[in-house]
């Protein structure tokens, strides 16, 4: 009898000629920590059950009513044996799964730079800018525990950190963003199909692409389109680059490229794209690359980001505190900023028309789905790959 309710195993995901080499201890770990990771889905349920069964009458008695702030509960709830269990082993997974990826990537590190370097050498889809730095909010940290983050560079060419990225993403979904991680490309890419089918844009460009994996699946779907793909990582842009073109994909150019002062003429774009980009901007960036998009946007064209969702007024202060888990545990220090904000006063302040704001969820399309996983998955809060997407069409003035 087949087992059910279980991750696809590492072997089904796609592989291509850059992608990192894994022996089978290495695919035996990956296999381990992704079950892992679906299994802490089900026990952070348990976090609810605790919350109101133990934390909240504690509180209660103690202090005479109920939570005021997120502070206050998440105070509370750290002190909770369940939770605790529960936090340790997520921060586990992803330590442990981060320290694998070096380990397979760093083993092979000089043969995958020399892949990518042959295949990108002579290439004028790839425009690396010595000009260009780093933003400070993404020098200070190391997005989702990974050493370097996305823009470190050990020596010449390095692309470890990429691979590992690309190969390391099936384990923290647990398989479900498809065979190539593009499942939110997917997506975004078929809604625009459904929902608008005379919509034909000719300039396409991916704001914070990294390694293109959500880049390419639009880039399918709009095959005489120029896409354009920007991020500030040279990693990051030198494997995606290399990666684009052995899926068959010469026409996508990789630019480094800082978001908040982006070279393009005005009104140069009939589509404008983040895909999970947002939450990772600091300080007053977001509203920098809003302003960006908004100048760089076609009258006509279309501006869409996937993100995580807004905190609502009707969420609880338990849901809206649990949703955080990854800004003080993860890495994701700005990820708070992207719930609280609202995307549409955001667009609004940085010139679009609130008229024309939409809002959507999405869910990823997941083409590596071998019909052993339920629908029915418990919601966990961050990892799940349902998005709110919003965005705007700029109109006339």
């Amino acid at each position: 009898m087949a087992a059910k309710n279980l991750p696809p195993t590492y072997d089904k995901l796609a592989k291509h000629e850059v992608f990192p080499d894994l022996n089978h201890d290495e695919r035996a770990r990956y296999n381990f920590l992704a079950n892992l990771n679906k299994h802490l889905a089900h026990v952070s349920q348990g976090n609810s059950l605790a919350f109101e069964n133990r934390v909240k009458p504690k509180y209660e008695k103690e202090n005479g009513h109920d939570f005021q702030s997120k502070d206050a509960l998440g105070d509370a709830m750290s002190k909770d044996p369940h939770y605790q269990t529960w936090s340790a082993l997520r921060r586990c997974t992803m330590e442990m799964r981060q320290q694998a990826g070096r380990s397979l990537t760093y083993r092979q590190a000089q043969q995958l730079t020399d892949k990518v370097n042959s295949i990108n050498e002579g290439k004028s889809t790839l425009e690396l800018d010595d000009e260009v730095n780093v933003p400070p909010y993404l020098m200070a940290v190391d997005n989702h525990i990974m050493p370097g983050s996305y823009h470190t560079e050990l020596y010449e060419g390095d692309v470890a950190n990429a691979a590992n990225y690309d190969g390391g993403l099936f384990v923290t979904t647990a398989g479900l963003l498809g065979k190539y991680t593009d499942g939110g490309g997917q997506a975004i890419a078929q809604w625009m199909k459904d929902n608008h089918p005379t919509f034909q844009p000719k300039r396409i460009l991916d704001v914070g692409c990294g390694i293109g994996h959500n880049t390419l699946p639009i880039a399918k779907m709009y095959p005489d389109a120029e896409v354009i793909a920007i991020d500030t990582g040279r990693p990051m842009l030198r494997y995606g680059h290399a990666r684009a073109q052995v899926l068959g994909y010469p026409n996508v150019k990789f630019m480094q490229v800082e978001a908040s002062e982006m070279p393009f003429e005005d009104e140069s774009f009939d589509w404008i794209q983040t895909t999970m980009f947002l939450h990772e901007t600091g300080g007053k960036s977001i509203y920098n690359i809003m302003k960006e998009i908004y100048r760089c946007l076609k009258p006509g064209g279309i501006t869409m980001h996937i993100e995580q969702p807004q905190y609502t007024d009707d969420m609880s202060l338990y849901e809206q505190w649990i949703r955080d888990w990854d800004a003080y545990n993860n890495s994701e220090p700005y990820w708070s900023k992207m719930h609280d904000i609202d995307p549409k006063q955001l667009m609004m302040d940085c010139g679009f028309n609130g008229d024309h704001y939409m809002q959507i969820g999405a869910q990823a399309i997941n083409d590596l789905d071998d019909g052993n996983q339920k629908a029915d998955e418990p919601e966990d809060h961050g990892r799940s790959p349902i998005w709110n997407v919003f965005g705007t069409w700029k109109k006339s003035v």
